[in-house]
Order: structure tokens, then C-alpha cells, then sequence
């Protein structure tokens, strides 16, 4: 007998080589093939009289073939078979590429299902590639299918008869996640009956309410298991640090804080003075300065007699924010210092000795920071710098170096609000809503790759007024490879070199680099030796270049939109009037859509609104850092009333039963759903 922990090599039809197939969709167990949900349905239960089929429409036709089927070799790797079908009402000619055992498979005088896309006139129509069954199997025809994401070596039929064996094999088998009272409150059908109804629905209706189950009980699990958490954290305490004189800081900038930024800081210096560890993301769009309020925040630590480290991604982005920093808090009485793995061990020494000493208060740098040689005589404040950047461990470990230091987390990741406070789901979100004054608008253009020399003849025009320019192009994927991002930048920055700016510095970064050779190129493009950097996405964050004016990507319609809005925000710098040129043969409506928004606002947030909205939650940031369980129903762009439903039964839940007690399988799916991310969420 089997139970939801079964191999699913061990489900009838599915074997050792479709098992190893479906290992790539990360489909190892009976649980995870019922769980495995459809992407869309393809809706087969029109049927129609051959005079009926309107050209360019998908229908079931239920025909005689006429007469045998005949097979056609045009040429090596192309055979075609075709055949007449005729149901009383006209004929219909057939045409199947490829798929030579259908001559010997259809019979004349004997009736089948053809389910295609209808083509050709009145009295003669015709169908390419159609779905073809028997009148009496009725599998995959006469009904709502469901159609899936694939992988080589699973068909459409074949995850459709692995998915009914599962639903077959687990009957009576599916513990219920929802506590019963819960379930009827909420209205919600059974467990069972949704798995049936999400792959396989009978109508609209039952296919609804199946998802609004499923969803409700995803987002509900979230909810608990994040609300749990929360609770945890709360219990934790560290001494309050005193109220701090923030006035000689402001009146040291060189400009005013906006009314965003002074709101954030008030924000910290609250959690500071609350005595328990702080554990705060703060939002701010590209250039809306993040920087100045985490500025803010070190000075009050240091202030209270504790040490701060500043964290980023790389060794540049870490040196930019030491020469941009240290300055001014030195000024203040803050003493800084810069740790990174390149440099000289005799200056490494004496960083960590004073680290040690507590002569240090900031050391800025990269992961070098959670090295096990170094020491902090009394670390409060934690600034990690584009968190999503980082992988989760690695925050966990540097706060592991203090006891119990302030969490700062700075992105510039525009993220919509609901959905930051269920990624972070153990952080306050602060969000910097307005940038400072004179932060210019960048002028953005959506062409098609018919400009190309319009684009070239432009960026030698910006060149010569001694301007600098970012080409991003998308990486190359062969055959479901790893995408090589290496091939794709080189390739094109030779290509640029060559022929069409033979006369200028043309170079390229590409993911595949080593750190040291990346920033190279990056110190060399920053000091101005490089006209034109070629490069994939490596310079989303990147290091700041205010004299390069001109951004062009590539192939645009691949990127998401809160990707393009972090390109684009390589430009637009300094003092000179920015450019960004997104360029796509992507006619489909919904690129030219989302290229629309990018040329319309400059607003990180409502394009990551309507990036979510476009193309759901699944993943935001491409590689996904950030620990949140992943959801396979729920949709927070669409499911936001459910989001607020399941979030209050949660916590119903647990004002009357904090430790679940009463609800096993509750607890044990919320553990489940949270153990591959319990560095980040504790």
C-alpha cells in the first residue's frame, strides 16, 4: 500500500526512466506528483460538425476516416501521413507530421475524436497535428484538460496518466492541513475532492472552488508559519540604546534628507530604543537614498558604544561605500575601516585588530566580514546591502558574530508592500517613497532591433561629448543548458569592437568572471577608460558611474520589469541628461505591454506592482535568496482578499491553540513548508 513518501518510480506507468525524467520538475514522490498543478487547462469539450469549424478555431470533431491512410516521404526526417475523415456533414482532410505508426493505427469505416486547430474552406476543411482517440476512450478529449510544464522525456498524455495513477494510488491517503472548523467557516471543500478537481475539473465552477481551497490553505500555512516566527522574535531581548542628538549629522550633508528618509530613521531609532533586536527591511527605489539613513543608524550605534558592519555584494560596490561614507562619519567621530579578501595581510591585521579593540566602530565589506578570524569587541548593528544578493546563511552568520546585533536590511529592489512582508516575513518594511530633488527623469525608448543603427549612430554621439554607455544583452540557453551568459557578452562586445566601433574601448563582465577580473573591468569602466561595457545582468547592482548616460538592453522582453528598472538605474547618475533604449522583436501584446510601462514611469513601485501582476509572484528576483516558501497555487497579485481571510483564521488559530496542539497535521505542514528556510526565518 502505498503513502505520500512513495517513490514515484513506484507508481503504476511511470518506471525507472520517467521517474528520472520527472526528478528534473523535482517530482521525486507521490506527494510531490499530485502536488505538481496544472499551468493552465485547455478547455476540449466543444464539439463540432465538421461544416461547422471556424478557421483558426480549436475543436473536437468526432469523424469516419474515409478511406486508409497514406504515408508521404518527403525527405529524410520529415514523413507525412494523411487521411480523409467525413461525419454527414463534410470532410475533413487530416495531415500528422512525423507520426508514421497512426498509418497502420487508423482504420477505415471506424469513428475517432480529432481535436485540433481547424484551417481552410467551407466544404473542405483541414487539420495539422491534431489530437487523435478513439470514440470510446474519450481520455484527453470531451473534457477540460489540464496542461502542464514539461521537461524531455514527459509528454502532455504521459504527466496526464501519471497525475490520475497518483490520485487513484493516494485515495483515502490525504491528511487534511485545515482544521475542520476552519474549512467550514471558511467554506472551503475537501482535500481530496480539490487535488481531483485542480488537475481534473468538471466545469469552471468546481475548478474554482478547487483552487480557492488550495490557495487559502497555502497562504493560510504561510501565515502561521510566519506569524510563529514573529512571536519568536519577539521574545528575544537586548538592551534599549539611548535617545540620540541627531543634529550635527543632518547639518553635515551636503543636502537636505528628504521627508521619507527622516521618517525611516525616526522608525530605527525606535526599534533601537524598544529593547528587543531590530529586523528591518528598508525599501527605497534606485537613488532615493538608502545610504544616508543606514548613515543615520551607524552613527546611533556607535553613539551607544556598539560596532557596525556594512555589508555588500561585491568588493567595488564595498570600496564605493567606504569612500562615500567614511568621510562624513569620520567627521563625526565614527572611525571606519575597509575589509576585503583582496587585500594585503599586514592591512587585514590591523583591521581586525581593531575590530577586536573596539577602536573600530564601521568596518564596511563583502562576506569577508563573517570570515572566522574576525572578531568584534561588541557588534550592534548588522547593514546588509541589497539583501537578495546575498544568500540567507550569510546574513544569519554575521548577526552570529554579536549578541543579538540590530538588523538593517537595505534593498533596492522595488517589491509591492504585501508582497515584502511575506518574502521578509520576520522583518518590519520601512519603504522610502520619494527621491531627493534633482534626481532626473531618464528618458526611456521600447524600439525594435530595426534601429540598431540609430541606437550605434546615438551611443558614438553621446562618446564624443564624453559620455560612457552600458550595452546589456541576454544570455544564450541551448537546448535547456545552463544559459551562458560568458558567450553571449563576449561574443557581442567582439562584435561591436570589430565593426562598429573599431575606434573606441569596447569590453565586456560576464557572471562567469572571477570577482577580481569583474572588478577590474568595473574600476576601469568607472574611471572612464571604457567607452562601451558590454555585459548580462552582473551590473543590476552595480557600481556607480555617473558619467555613463546611455543604457541599451537587448532583447528586453526577457528581462522582468523590476530587472529592467534596477538596468536602467545604472544611468542617470550625474549631471548629464540619461537614456535608456529597450529593444525587442517581441510583438506579442503582452511584451509590448510591459515595455509600454517602462516607457511610461520611472516609478520602481508601481513597475513592480505591475511586474507581479504580469507575471505572478513565482520568482521575483530570478535566483531566489530569500527563503519564502514557494507558492504553487496563490497568487498575490490576484488572491489578495484570500491573503487577508487566511491570515485572520491564522491567527484565530493561534490565540486559541499557540502550539497547535490540537492540530498535528497543521503543525507538521507549516514545519515542512518552512524547514528548507529556517536560517533565514528564526
Amino acid at each position: 500500500m502505498p503513502d505520500l513518501t512513495t517513490d514515484v518510480r513506484y507508481i503504476k506507468g511511470v518506471g525507472e526512466q520517467r521517474a528520472k525524467s520527472l526528478l528534473k520538475l523535482n517530482i521525486r514522490t507521490l506527494q510531490d506528483l499530485i502536488s505538481y498543478f496544472p499551468r493552465s487547462y485547455d478547455d476540449r469539450r466543444a464539439f463540432r460538425c465538421i461544416s461547422d469549424l471556424q478557421p483558426g478555431e480549436s475543436a473536437c470533431v468526432k469523424a469516419m476516416v474515409a478511406a486508409p491512410p497514406t504515408l508521404n516521404r518527403i525527405r529524410r526526417g520529415l514523413e507525412l501521413v494523411k487521411l480523409r475523415a467525413v461525419d454527414g456533414s463534410g470532410t475533413l482532410d487530416v495531415t500528422f507530421f512525423n507520426q508514421v505508426y497512426l498509418k497502420d493505427s487508423l482504420h477505415p469505416g471506424e469513428t475517432y475524436i480529432f481535436y485540433g486547430k481547424a484551417e481552410g474552406a467551407h466544404l473542405r476543411k483541414t487539420m495539422t497535428n491534431p489530437l487523435v482517440e478513439r470514440e470510446d476512450s474519450r481520455g484527453l478529449t470531451g473534457r477540460i484538460v489540464p496542461v502542464y510544464p514539461l521537461t524531455a522525456g514527459i509528454s502532455q498524455g504521459t504527466m496526464v496518466k501519471a497525475i490520475e495513477q497518483g490520485l487513484s494510488a493516494c485515495s483515502g491517503l490525504l491528511p487534511d492541513p485545515l482544521p475542520e472548523e476552519v474549512r467550514t467557516a471558511h467554506h472551503l471543500c475537501r482535500i481530496e475532492y480539490a487535488y481531483r478537481q485542480i488537475h481534473f475539473p468538471d466545469d469552471e465552477e468546481q475548478l474554482a472552488g478547487a483552487r480557492r481551497r488550495l490557495v487559502f490553505e497555502e497562504l493560510f500555512l504561510l501565515a502561521i508559519g510566519l506569524k510563529k516566527l514573529r512571536r519568536r522574535r519577539d521574545v528575544l531581548t537586548c538592551p534599549p540604546y539611548a535617545g540620540t542628538d541627531l543634529s550635527d549629522f543632518y547639518a553635515r550633508l551636503p543636502f537636505s534628507l528628504t521627508g521619507a528618509q527622516r521618517k525611516v530613521i525616526g522608525e530605527i531609532l525606535s526599534d533601537f530604543s524598544a529593547g528587543r533586536p531590530m529586523n528591518r527591511l528598508v525599501q527605497g527605489d534606485v537613488g532615493s537614498g538608502k545610504t544616508m539613513v543606514a548613515a543615520a543608524a551607524i552613527v546611533c550605534a556607535a553613539r551607544n558604544g556598539k560596532q557596525a558592519a556594512l555589508m555588500a555584494p561585491t568588493e567595488i560596490l564595498a570600496e564605493q561605500h567606504y569612500r562615500g561614507l567614511s568621510p562624513l562619519l569620520e567627521s563625526l567621530g565614527v572611525t571606519c575601516s575597509l575589509l576585503t579578501g583582496g587585500m594585503p595581510a599586514k592591512t587585514r591585521r590591523a583591521v581586525l585588530a581593531g575590530l577586536q579593540s573596539g577602536e573600530t566602530h564601521l568596518v564596511i565589506g563583502t562576506h569577508a566580514l563573517i570570515s572566522a578570524d574576525v572578531e568584534y569587541a561588541g557588534l550592534g548593528l548588522v547593514v546588509a546591502d541589497e539583501q537578495h544578493r546575498f544568500g540567507v546563511n550569510q546574513r544569519a552568520a554575521l548577526s552570529a558574530k554579536g549578541e543579538r546585533p540590530h538588523l538593517l536590511v537595505m534593498s533596492a529592489t522595488p517589491i509591492p508592500r504585501t508582497l515584502a512582508l511575506m518574502i521578509y516575513g520576520d522583518l518590519d518594511v520601512s519603504v522610502i517613497s520619494e527621491l531627493p530633488p534633482g534626481r532626473q527623469k531618464i528618458d526611456t525608448f521600447a524600439v525594435t532591433s530595426a534601429y540598431h543603427q540609430r541606437i550605434y549612430n546615438f551611443l558614438r554621439k553621446e562618446i564624443a561629448a564624453g559620455r560612457q554607455a552600458y550595452v546589456i544583452c541576454s544570455m544564450v540557453e541551448e537546448n535547456d543548458a545552463i544559459p551562458d551568459d560568458r558567450k553571449a557578452a563576449a561574443e557581442y562586445a567582439g562584435m561591436l569592437q570589430t565593426q562598429i566601433f573599431p575606434d573606441l574601448r569596447v569590453d565586456c563582465v560576464h557572471g562567469r568572471m572571477k570577482p577580481k577580473e569583474k572588478d577590474k573591468v568595473m574600476s576601469a569602466f568607472a574611471a572612464g577608460e571604457i567607452h562601451i561595457l558590454v555585459s548580462t545582468t552582473v551590473v543590476e547592482v552595480g557600481v556607480d558611474v555617473p558619467n555613463a548616460t546611455v543604457m541599451v538592453v537587448e532583447d528586453a522582453d526577457r528581462f522582468g520589469l523590476s530587472q529592467l528598472h534596477q538596468l536602467r538605474g545604472r544611468v542617470g547618475r550625474g549631471e548629464h541628461k540619461s537614456y535608456c533604449i529597450l529593444i525587442s522583436d517581441n510583438r506579442s501584446e503582452e511584451s509590448r505591454a510591459r515595455l509600454k510601462i517602462m516607457a511610461q514611469t520611472g516609478d520602481g513601485f508601481k513597475i513592480a506592482e505591475e511586474d507581479l501582476r504580469l507575471r505572478g509572484p513565482g520568482d521575483f528576483f530570478g535566483q531566489r535568496q530569500h527563503g519564502l516558501p514557494a507558492l504553487k497555487v496563490a497568487d498575490l497579485s490576484c488572491d489578495m482578499s484570500l491573503l487577508h481571510e487566511a491570515q485572520q483564521a491564522a491567527e484565530e488559530l493561534l490565540r486559541q491553540d499557540p502550539e497547535l496542539r490540537g492540530c498535528p497535521v497543521t503543525a507538521q505542514r507549516v514545519r515542512q513548508m518552512f524547514e528548507l528556510n529556517a536560517d533565514t526565518l528564526n
